[in-house]
Order: C-alpha cells, then sequence, then structure tokens
C-alpha cells in the first residue's frame, strides 16, 4: 500500500510540487449520483514550479485567462493573475481521462497552500476539488482526492474497504473517500488519440439516465463498482478482469463509448484479463489488466492498434518537491 503522507508543510515561494494523474477502475458517471468507484493513482505525473514575477516579466492576465483551471486556482487562494508565475511539465496526455487537470490542479494546490503556512491532506482534497469544481462546473472529487491520496481509494465505497481518508463536500453533496488495499498489480492504460468530450459524455450519461430505465442501470453500475472493490482487494485478477468487461459493457449503453476505444479494447482481449474505458469517454483512454506475463504483448498489441500505451503502478500523492531549486 502506498504510504500516507504528511500534511503539506509551509513553505515560501519559490516552490515546486508534483502529483499524479488517475485511472478510474470502476464507477465513472456513477459516482456523481453516488455510486461508488475504486480509482488509481498513476504514476505519470505533472510537476508545477510557482515563483514571483521577474522584474519587467510579470506573467500577466492572458495565460490566466486561456487556464480555467489556473483562473480559479489563483482566484480562490485569493491571488491576482499578475501575482505569480506558474509553469507545469506533465507526462499526461491532455483531454485523454487520465487525470491531466485534476494532478495540475493538486500541485498547484500543494504550492499556493505551503505558500500560505500549510494545510493538512484533507484540507488540500478539499482545496483541490473546489478548484477542479469551479473550473468545470460539475464532477466528483475522485479524480483530485487521487491526485492527493495517491495509490488506491474508493468514492462512497463501503466502510470496510479501508479507512477514511477525509470527506469532501460541496454544498448539500458529501463524499467519503477511504483508502483501499493495494493488490500488488500492474496497469496498463492506452490513450487512443481522441480527445475525449466531457460535455459530451456527462450530456450523454444525463440522457441515458432519464428513460425510465435509467434507475436501474445505475443501480447496475453501482453494483459493478462494488464488486469490483472487492475482487481488486481480495486480489482475484480472473474476477476483476470480468468485472471490466461488465463494466464496459454499462458503460456502452450509457453511451460513452467510442468505436475507437471498442477497437483497441478488442486489440487488448488476447492479453489481457479484461479491459475498459477510463474516464469520462466518447474519446480518451483505455485501462486493462494484463494476463500475468504478458504485458510486453499487450503493450505491443495496443501500439499496433494506433494507441498510446503506458505501464503504470501505484504512485505516491501530492507532494512538494525537494530541492526546490539547485
Amino acid at each position: 500500500m502506498t504510504a500516507e503522507l504528511g500534511p503539506v508543510p509551509a513553505r515560501a515561494l519559490p516552490a515546486s510540487a508534483r502529483a499524479p494523474g488517475k485511472c478510474i477502475l470502476f464507477g465513472e458517471h456513477a459516482v456523481v449520483h453516488g455510486a461508488p468507484a475504486l480509482i488509481l493513482a498513476l504514476d505519470l505525473h505533472t510537476q508545477v514550479v510557482v515563483t514571483r514575477p521577474s522584474a519587467g516579466g510579470a506573467a500577466g492576465p492572458a495565460p490566466v485567462a486561456d487556464n480555467p483551471y489556473l483562473a480559479a486556482a489563483l482566484t480562490l487562494a485569493g491571488r491576482g493573475p499578475t501575482d505569480l508565475e506558474v509553469r507545469a511539465v506533465s507526462r499526461l496526455p491532455r483531454a485523454a481521462g487520465l487525470g491531466s487537470s485534476a494532478a495540475f490542479v493538486a500541485a498547484l494546490s500543494a504550492v499556493l497552500s505551503a505558500d500560505a503556512g500549510g494545510l493538512d491532506r484533507p484540507g488540500l482534497a478539499q482545496r483541490a476539488f473546489a478548484v477542479e469544481r469551479a473550473a468545470q462546473g460539475v464532477g466528483s472529487p475522485g479524480d483530485t482526492s487521487a491526485s492527493v491520496a495517491g495509490g488506491y481509494i474508493t468514492v462512497n465505497g463501503p466502510a470496510a474497504t479501508g479507512p477514511l481518508l477525509w470527506e469532501v463536500r460541496a454544498g448539500s453533496e458529501r463524499w467519503d473517500v477511504r483508502r483501499a488495499p493495494d493488490p500488488g498489480w500492474s496497469w496498463v492504460v492506452a490513450y487512443s488519440g481522441i480527445p475525449r468530450s466531457t460535455a459530451e459524455a456527462v450530456r450523454a450519461v444525463g440522457e441515458r439516465l432519464g428513460r425510465p430505465d435509467g434507475p436501474a442501470l445505475l443501480q447496475r453500475f453501482a453494483d459493478v463498482a462494488a464488486r469490483g472493490i472487492a475482487a481488486v482487494a481480495a486480489g482475484d485478477r480472473g474476477a476483476t478482469g470480468h468485472l471490466l468487461t461488465e463494466n464496459q459493457s454499462l458503460l456502452r449503453d450509457a453511451g460513452v463509448s467510442h468505436p475507437r476505444l471498442e477497437a483497441l479494447i478488442e486489440a487488448a482481449a488476447p492479453a489481457s484479463e479484461g479491459a475498459k474505458l477510463t474516464g469520462a469517454g466518447c474519446g480518451g483512454s483505455i485501462v486493462a489488466l494484463p494476463v500475468p506475463g504478458r504485458e510486453v504483448d499487450l503493450m505491443r498489441r495496443l501500439a499496433r492498434a494506433g494507441a498510446v500505451p503506458f505501464p503504470v503502478t501505484p504512485a505516491a500523492g501530492a507532494a512538494l518537491v525537494e530541492p526546490v531549486f539547485g
């Protein structure tokens, strides 16, 4: 299991932090409606460096205007668009469903919190979610909580899964975030090359759940997620693979799959226990659980099918980087 991290300590600028991306294994979309989700923090990171503006070289409002996440983070921190210079370097492809925005927000929030005197980890999770919600307008705290916590986490998961890390609130909404057991597996995520459309996906799911059988579909999502959480916690690869496939069938029914994603899942089948899209859908990425010993074969199959594959394992959560500068 990923070691739990302590609070973000106080540190004056300049400062740097990095945070991992994420992969939703079970429960995307349904988690917004209260169903459980299992999320893995990926060892693909974004690093953010924040400095005071150099003399005569203020960052100016244009970069902030172009980045709603940066704008939201500065606003919530009580900073102006020319107060700071922010630079980011990331291994996460954008619009791939792998948490590039959550990693950026978590790392930036860690630096701004350090400069403001430090913050405990539950507070950082709440702040990172507030920034992402302000920028996107919708969503659950799963992505940002995974980037803050690292390892495996559940959102709205059963109490028996693991200890409560924190509770995240937004108005009357509330989500419990818990630590989930690490089965010691490696995974493969593969970017399709089709930028995912969150707005399109959210609209499709909303329309689908609005049909007469929508509540029954949501219950099926919740059931598969609960069984998936239990299978991963038990280290049962066969059951996990079967449930990944079942979850993909539900996502297909919800209208958020894509022909490109289906082709990648088909290409992965001979070397994987199971695979599904991860994230909003309508493009983006898939996640596959490799058959033991066939990890390289799985990567090759996905690459030949035109995807960009990444082997991934659990990562530690958002943290300041030492030393900040040489």
